[in-house]
């Protein structure tokens, strides 16, 4: 029997009798302080995923990161705050013994066949294979996704000379490929460097503070993206009072819209 992929070890958690979960941050996804915020908002996901109690499919996560996560065990408590008849609310918590260090809620529904037409669509790009492989330096999350840079890459020098937007735009996958589902979406959801290094090219301290994630697509439409690579875009939108906001789309190569993504991020100078 083949190892799991580092991914499903990284957010595999055991159900507890009184309805929590137990899991352990992975070394695989660790960040500079801490792990990788992509891999504790897919934990707390994967935590209503498993429920025995979950309605639907994922519609909206949004993650609030109370306080920084330390390397090691935690708990999560998902609660059911209320079920309707097609859709249901959670409120999580993520805990290291009694502290909450991380508050969220999922919005989940049973999906119906309704009209479609979504307005954001995939720019024109060259395709993945027509762009080579970014090589993968730094904190060892990064070494966890293949990347395939179009523009709006990490600055190349910190000399402070400020841009007139901070657009990214990339392909990118899991690494090895592993075949898309919501708790890998979500992951990939937060693979985009702080804004506001981008617009002025200054290392500054920043950490997220809220991350939103929108999903767009059903599950057939992640199982037919298969492990293909996902074209990613963020582009900040307001700065200012030591914090800044950014606003995300991400598609499959078929130009199918995956989902949507904002996060407000502090900043110090």
């Amino acid at each position: 029997m083949s190892a799991p992929h580092v991914f499903d070890a990284a957010i595999g958690l055991q159900a507890q009798a009184d309805g929590t979960f137990t899991g352990q941050t992975s070394p695989a996804y660790a960040n500079m302080i801490g792990p990788f915020g992509g891999i504790t908002a897919a934990q707390v996901l994967n935590a209503v995923l498993q429920h025995p109690d979950r309605l639907g499919e994922p519609v909206a996560l949004t993650v609030n990161f109370a306080g920084p996560v330390a390397d090691g065990p935690f708990t999560i408590r998902p609660r059911a705050a209320r079920t309707n008849r097609s859709t249901q609310h959670w409120t999580v918590e993520l805990l290291q013994g009694d502290e909450v260090l991380v508050t969220a809620t999922v919005f989940t529904a049973v999906r119906r066949e309704t009209w479609a037409g979504h307005e954001m669509r995939m720019p024109q790009v060259p395709r993945p294979q027509d762009a080579p492989i970014t090589p993968r330096h730094g904190v060892e999350w990064l070494q966890r996704y293949e990347m395939r840079f179009l523009e709006g890459h990490i600055p190349s020098k910190w000399d402070g000379a400020e841009r007139d937007d901070s657009l990214t735009r990339l392909w990118v996958r899991d690494h090895p490929p592993r075949p898309l589902d919501y708790p890998a979406l979500t992951g990939l959801a937060d693979i985009f460097f702080p804004r506001i290094w981008l617009r002025r090219a200054k290392f500054v301290p920043i950490g997220t503070v809220s991350m939103t994630v929108y999903y767009h697509a059903d599950a057939a439409q992640l199982a037919a993206t298969g492990d293909g690579h996902l074209l990613v875009q963020a582009q900040g939108q307001g700065f200012g009072g030591g914090y800044f906001d950014h606003a995300g789309q991400l598609w499959n190569e078929r130009g199918t819209l995956l989902a949507t993504t904002h996060q407000v991020v502090y900043y110090k100078e």
